[in-house]
């Protein structure tokens, strides 16, 4: 109860001063709406709001998210929870989503932005699972489509004299004649933060249900991974590896496949990107019934139940569904579009990226990954646990039923 009750002052607290900050920034100007950015610190950012400004006829009020994700969702948690009205739209990632998508305090926009012939560009299993709350009510618009890729080196795939990745047995079959002399066939960010990507990757791919762990699937997906550890096929010493720390691994030439976000700018500012370097192949069939899962990620724009300025909000967020907000996102943040057929309008043919995406949306099962409300203690339980398994500290049906005790928690 104490800290229950320290909490809110801390809100209250967070949301006097933000409230303050707020009405400096309007001093002397009249806006239609605010919005609440992640993305001001980039360069082209001025470039982008002239063009929604005037393709809009809005006059935009900017306020800069902070760039450290806890201090981030604290804050916006702030805004929304208390009923601050002097934010209108905000940016807000998957685990906010998660949190915040049930709590009532986003505008359903089913009726007046994500109507049924726009919703239906956009991939259907990740707004069912990440933007979708339980009433049915769509409540934010996808700014891009960023898939957990599966990447590949072709240098090390044409040393072995490998050409198909397309099943479980292919996939086996690179990892042994890729391991070994300090190069592994699959290298992973296992840290216990990251990790919980690729965990539910797998246990996709053998077609299971992160939430189900008394799922066979499940359990093989884990001996999976943990007999990868055991073959020499990946390293346990990336227990410690975020992105950041695998990406030069990769680019070292390390790794001869593994799963990954973006678009490949860590590889291409290595000279490592390319159809005979480092690039995105299709995901293997492991259930070996035809079918492939993949994840997306995205930012979501999301409108505030307590904003005072709907009307201009709403006109904010059909321009950022549309096909020219989604080409400007495109052309100024490299963000790939959200919806398919203004990608395959407005994304060249040149662009490396098009192809594998153009697949991985009509080939595989698209959803978005496996949150809760109280996400980020999740996927820490969730991760701590799985590297314990991976270290041999407790078995596989060990890790199932802790994490299904883990499911029930969060999620009861």
């Amino acid at each position: 109860m104490k800290k229950k009750a320290v909490s809110i002052l801390l809100a209250a607290a967070l949301a006097a001063g933000m409230t303050g900050n707020t009405a400096t920034v309007f001093a002397g100007e009249e806006y239609d709406l605010t919005l609440y950015s992640i993305q001001t610190t980039d360069p082209d950012f001025d470039e982008w709001l002239a063009n929604v400004e005037e393709a809009t006829g809005l006059n935009i009020n900017v306020i800069a998210a902070p760039t450290d994700s806890d201090t981030r969702q604290q804050k916006v948690t702030t805004i929304l929870s208390t009923g601050d009205s002097s934010v209108d739209i905000l940016e807000v990632n998957d685990e906010m989503c998660a949190a915040f998508k049930n709590s009532g305090w986003l505008e359903g926009l089913n009726d007046t932005v994500m109507t049924e012939d726009i919703r239906g560009e956009f991939p259907q299993g990740y707004m069912a699972d990440m933007i979708t709350d339980k009433d049915g009510n769509i409540i934010g618009v996808p700014s891009y489509s960023g898939y957990l890729a599966f990447w590949v080196n072709q240098e090390i795939l044409d040393e072995l004299g490998i050409e198909s990745l397309d099943t479980k047995d292919d996939f086996i079959a690179y990892m042994e004649a890729a391991s070994g002399d300090g190069r592994y066939g699959y290298g992973g960010s296992w840290e216990k933060t990251y990790v919980f990507n690729e965990i539910a990757q797998f246990v996709n791919m053998f077609g299971g249900d992160y939430f189900d762990w008394t799922r066979e699937e499940n359990k093989e997906a884990i001996q999976f991974l943990r007999d990868m550890v055991a073959n020499g096929w990946t390293p346990i010493d990336q227990i410690a590896d975020k992105y950041e720390q695998m990406n030069p691994k990769a680019n070292d030439g390390k790794y001869g496949s593994w799963f990954m976000w973006g678009l490949g700018t860590d590889y291409a500012n290595a000279d490592m990107l390319g159809a005979d370097k480092i690039h995105m192949a299709m995901v293997p069939d492991f259930s070996g019934k035809g079918e492939r899962a993949i994840f997306t990620d995205s930012w979501s724009y999301v409108l505030n139940t307590a904003s005072e300025h709907k009307d201009a909000a709403i006109t904010f967020l059909n321009y950022m569904a549309s096909e020219g907000g989604m080409e400007i996102a495109y052309k100024t943040f490299d963000r790939y579009p959200a919806r398919a057929d203004v990608a395959e309008k407005v994304v060249p043919d040149s662009d490396p990226s098009k192809e594998m995406y153009t697949r991985y949306a009509t080939e595989c099962n698209v959803k978005g990954r496996p949150m809760v409300a109280q996400t980020m203690e999740f996927i820490s339980d969730m991760g701590t646990i799985f590297q314990s398994c991976m270290k041999d500290e407790i078995t596989v049906d060990e890790f199932c039923e802790k994490a299904q005790q883990y499911v029930d928690t969060y999620t009861n």
